[in-house]
């Protein structure tokens, strides 16, 4: 009986072992690497660098340009989040009282999730174009005879990202909420209509709270997306014009690949790990005053 129990064990260990060697590669050991690097003055040019303790870090605060890059990442953070997640319900919430076309709307919604981050950067950067882009066309029919640079613009260029970043990642997060919403019993509805609740006090007294966990959810994942972003910046703004649009994932990859400062990026790396950890580590601390979970 023992023999077979090890045999049994030592067969799982077989099939997770490929796994474990992967994750231990490609995961653990750059991360051990990368806070190694975090304390030195590596370039990533050569093997001559050497231990500087935390330095790097002390070094941080007083770069004016990393400030600058908290203070949008910070900026874009809260209003991606907020916009998302408010649009999101929204349309989640349109599609589950929509009977006929429902698959059709949330394909068409879903769509700009799975199409290419590079593609949509292009697109979009075509559409802000202040030199007769399409939407800025469109702005001076309307009658606005000085419609906004925006990508060109140091006041309008980080609010450009936010509205693409939300068009795209809008259609995720809806088809999280709808599944949510979904799951609602209509008993409690048709309870509700009985004792003569709108339906407005059906939305807020019951739907909200039934779907607490999944707003919770939603949260954690759109603060996380919110601090990591870097593809659209890149190729719409290159974290112009000026400093604008220059975000802690940005100023990582510039300090590393373009100034050869791989100590100092992967610093600034384990500084945004940091802010990450926090901000989620309260969210979950925070829950238990609003989220409502099934006894």
């Amino acid at each position: 009986m023992r023999k077979t129990k090890n045999r049994q064990n030592l067969i799982g260990w077989l099939f997770v072992l490929p796994s474990l060697l992967a994750f231990a590669l490609f995961m653990f050991l750059p991360i051990v690497l990368g806070f190694w690097y975090s304390l030195t003055d590596y370039t990533g040019l050569s093997k001559d660098y050497h231990f500087i303790g935390i330095q790097n870090y002390i070094d941080l605060f007083d770069d004016r340009y990393f400030k600058v890059s908290i203070r949008n990442n910070v900026i874009y953070a809260v209003l991606f989040s907020v916009l998302t997640m408010l649009f999101a319900l929204f349309l989640a919430t349109l599609l589950n009282r929509l009977v006929r076309f429902r698959k059709f709307f949330r394909t068409v919604f879903f769509l700009p999730y799975i199409s290419s981050m590079v593609s949509v950067a292009i697109i979009w950067k075509m559409i802000f174009n202040a030199n007769g882009g399409p939407l800025n066309t469109i702005l001076q029919q309307l009658g606005i005879q000085d419609p906004p640079k925006w990508l060109a613009s140091t006041e309008w260029a980080l609010y450009a990202v936010i509205i693409v970043s939300v068009w795209k990642f809008c259609g995720y997060y809806m088809l999280i909420f709808l599944a949510g919403l979904q799951n609602i019993p209509d008993s409690l509805y048709e309870s509700a209509a009985l004792d003569g609740a709108s339906s407005l006090q059906r939305y807020f007294r019951i739907t909200l709270p039934m779907i607490t966990p999944t707003i919770f959810l939603n949260l954690i994942l759109v603060t996380i997306s919110s601090f990591q972003v870097f593809d659209l910046i890149n190729i719409m703004t290159q974290g112009g014009p000026g400093m604008s649009t220059n975000v802690l994932a940005f100023r990582i990859y510039y300090e590393g690949f373009q100034r050869s400062h791989m100590g100092y990026a992967s610093a600034i790396a384990y500084f945004l790990f940091a802010i990450i950890l926090v901000i989620t580590l309260v969210q979950f601390a925070m829950q238990k005053y609003w989220v409502n979970y099934d006894d």
